[in-house]
């Protein structure tokens, strides 16, 4: 088992893993700033990283396919009103970084030398242990987990015909240095494992699936994790085994607890974020407190929960993480920031700046984006309902963020008829306007929960683990496409 590390202890790791073997102290660092800043930009960062990952597949009983690889290098932005200049290299060196900080000179201003502050440790949440996942469970049973895994699937119903399971851990270590004095560190373990089942009857065939993660290692996965699992996948799949194609229409629509958060991440979260406000291209933009939702929603991102695949110890800028209120009773509160879309915007930095690599420049994304409970029974929601969709689950699905409108497909979804819920449908999608989705929330459950650690979400080419979750929730008059 790991234990959290002290934050002198964090940081030391990190010198250690990302400087001292490369002869980088904070004294070199200090003099590379000192060069940057002498052509007179609003800022300036380099970011250093190391990490390790593997992946392992098994189908049939068989282990398809298994991939390890190690990463490192660092990434150096200029930052001169809204320019910015960035370059990065494998090679941690000096040779290295003044090269790629020569590269970024070309937005500077013209102007007097700045001076530059002493680099001083900055603070950081401590919410997760410094494990190696890697190195917590030998291969060999990294490979008996996923038969076992499978075994319970295929235990569950003879007519479990195929069976894929993946496993997947990460090793990271960060180290952020800014031109404004701060440098922070993080150590960042983060694991997952999925299985996907087909099932077949009668020459028809229906997959499920299931899965979670988050920071902390391989040991999470113990029996009754993987008995979960793969009774949530072998579930799914019987269920779209028996379900009869969707209706399509205008109904009443409500939304189970957990993973259905994505539509709220995806239709309304990205709109929230702070780059896209301050182009003015989100259907948000512009409309801090005013009303964007019904009574009663309160949406947050917290990036502070213990041990969650989208938390962070520190943003990607050395910023600690925080919980930031977005809409708060259905009145616009905040933005998502990271520090150039603070700066030009005059508000705040909410460390939401994230970046997938040092080969990518960060910008403002979400952590874990959720609702907040209301008052309702799920069961009184449900109730409630004449005629309407319960979505479970879903699989993909796609917004515009100028527009707000998106689109979802369902992975579960059942009928209700006269306040019960009836038979399993399938190919149900649901199609709407984010902003225009959250006014007509009409009834809002005690039972708030987080997906099961599997998110990742993606903008503009960069891919970052992510939680989502809310209550069971019923939105009135959403736009459902069918296959009957």
């Amino acid at each position: 088992m790991g234990k959290i590390a002290t934050p002198a202890t964090l940081f030391a790791t990190a010198q250690q893993t990302l400087l001292a073997p490369y002869s980088i102290d904070a004294g070199h660092i200090e003099k590379l700033f000192g060069s940057m800043m002498a052509h007179k930009l609003d800022y300036a960062d380099l970011y250093f990283q190391y990490s390790r990952a593997e992946s392992w597949s098994l189908e049939e009983g068989i282990v398809k396919s298994g991939s390890f690889s190690i990463d490192q290098g660092v990434g150096v932005r200029a930052v001169s009103g809204e320019k910015t200049a960035f370059a990065y290299s494998d090679d941690i060196s000096m040779n290295a970084l003044e090269s790629a900080a020569q590269a970024t000179r070309a937005i500077s201003r013209q102007g007097g030398k700045q001076s530059v502050p002493m680099l001083k440790q900055g603070s950081r949440r401590d919410i997760y242990l410094s494990h190696d996942p890697i190195a917590s469970l030998k291969d060999a049973d990294k490979v008996a987990l996923l038969e076992k895994l499978e075994g319970y699937a295929r235990a569950l119903d003879p007519r479990v015909v195929q069976v894929m399971a993946g496993l997947a851990g990460e090793y990271e270590v960060v180290m952020v240095a800014r031109s404004d004095g701060l440098m922070n560190a993080d150590i960042r373990p983060l694991v997952r494992l999925s299985i996907q089942v087909i099932i077949e009857s009668n020459g028809k065939r229906e997959q499920g699936s299931a899965g979670g993660g988050g920071r902390f290692d391989y040991g999470y996965f113990d029996d009754a994790m993987l008995r979960k699992y793969a009774a949530q996948a072998v579930h799914q799949a019987v269920v779209n085994l028996d379900a009869q194609p969707a209706p399509a229409g205008n109904m009443t629509v409500v939304l189970g607890n957990g993973w259905p958060g994505i539509l709220l991440h995806e239709a309304i979260g990205h709109g929230l974020e702070g780059d896209f406000n301050r182009k003015g291209s989100s259907a948000f933009s512009g409309r801090i407190g005013e009303r964007v939702a019904a009574e009663g929603v309160t949406v947050v991102d917290d990036g502070t929960i213990a041990k969650r695949r989208g938390s962070l110890q520190m943003d990607d800028e050395g910023n600690a993480t925080q919980c930031t209120t977005l809409i708060e009773n259905g009145i616009l509160k905040g933005y998502l920031q990271d520090s150039l879309n603070a700066r030009l915007m005059g508000v705040a930095v909410t460390g939401n700046a994230r970046r997938e690599s040092y080969a990518h420049i960060p910008m403002p994304r979400m952590t874990n984006t959720y609702m907040l409970n209301g008052n309702k029974d799920p069961k009184e929601i449900i109730a409630s309902v004449k005629h309407g969709l319960y979505a479970v689950n879903f699989g993909g699905g796609q917004v515009d963020i100028t527009s707000g409108k998106f689109v979802f497909s369902t992975a579960e979804a059942y009928m209700i008829e006269d306040g019960k819920i009836t038979h399993p449908v399938k190919g149900a999608t649901l199609i709407g306007n984010g902003p225009d989705a959250l006014t007509r929330v009409s009834m809002i459950g005690n039972d708030m929960a987080l997906d099961s650690g599997v998110g990742t979400c993606g903008k503009e080419g960069q891919s970052v683990p992510v939680g989502v979750g809310q209550p069971t929730v019923r939105i009135d008059g959403l736009t459902v496409g069918g296959t009957a």
